[in-house]
């Protein structure tokens, strides 16, 4: 039987968690304090048994501060363990302000705000020989959406020209990961959706969904955003997402937000 042990269950690794327990898969799971079928972070001996048993092995778990935290731990357990199949989950935030343009797999990293994530991203890359490593963009899904956004009065519509971001419907980037198990080779892989576009579109698609008035249209001083929200809003770039595509054989269950919306719906 595949075991896969993920490290950090947050809203995507969950997802995928539970996707393979469904297809017969054992998964063990790692986070800060322990559960019935979880492990603790800061149990050691346990965590590195796991390492040391699993098939399969996945993180992710985002730096704190400037050090990757499993890394910091567990990178010397991580680099000599016998899986088969390593993943990290990474963040197209790596790429930087593109002035909109196309970004792919190629394209220089570590020049935007997230200089943390891009170092553990390389890290990663070359801890191990057989490293997956998933540029994520914008995840949304089922309680994580702009329909989430509009009906707790949360959402905002900037008024800012030309501004693109590419998002991800999160059972698409669970069948990316799951794709990569069984087809391509290591490396990295953007999984986003085919319509990078403004994020006013998308809370007006989700406002219509929901029969509701868009909200107004202002300014990021009047809408007093969060400064990780006026950061969301600093960077302006759209993911290519064809070497996913050739190579695992992935597409997009959802390939704009009109369809996940719905799907979310």
């Amino acid at each position: 039987m595949p075991h896969m042990l993920i490290l950090g269950l947050g809203y995507t690794a969950a997802r995928l968690e539970a996707c393979l327990r469904g297809e017969g898969w054992r998964v063990t799971g790692v986070r800060r304090s322990a559960d019935a079928d979880i492990l603790a972070f800061d149990d050691a001996s346990a965590v590195r048994a796991a390492i040391a048993s699993a098939t399969h092995i996945l993180s992710s778990v985002p730096p704190e501060g400037d050090a990757d935290p499993v890394l910091a731990r567990y990178g010397a357990a991580l680099a000599a363990a016998p899986a088969l199949w390593t993943g990290y989950l990474s963040s197209t935030g790596v790429y930087g302000d593109a002035a909109g343009a196309w970004v792919d797999e190629a394209s220089p990293v570590g020049q935007g705000r997230r200089t943390a994530r891009a170092a553990a991203d390389a890290d990663w890359g070359v801890l191990r020989a057989d490293m997956r490593r998933f540029r994520l963009p914008g995840i949304y899904g089922p309680g994580r959406s702009a329909l989430d956004r509009v009906r707790t009065g949360k959402a905002h519509r900037i008024a800012l020209a030309g501004q693109l971001f590419s998002r991800a419907h999160v059972d698409d980037i669970v069948a990316g990961v799951i794709a990569s198990i069984h087809a391509g080779p290591p490396g990295i892989y953007n999984l986003a959706d085919d319509l990078p576009c403004a994020q006013n579109d998308v809370i007006e698609a989700a406002c219509d969904l929901l029969g509701l008035p868009w909200p107004p249209l202002q300014t990021m001083e009047a809408a007093a955003l969060s400064p990780m929200a006026r950061g969301f809003y600093a960077e302006n770039r759209r993911v290519a997402n064809g070497r996913a595509k050739r190579l695992l054989g992935w597409a997009p269950r959802y390939p704009t937000y009109r369809e996940g919306l719905a799907a979310c719906l």
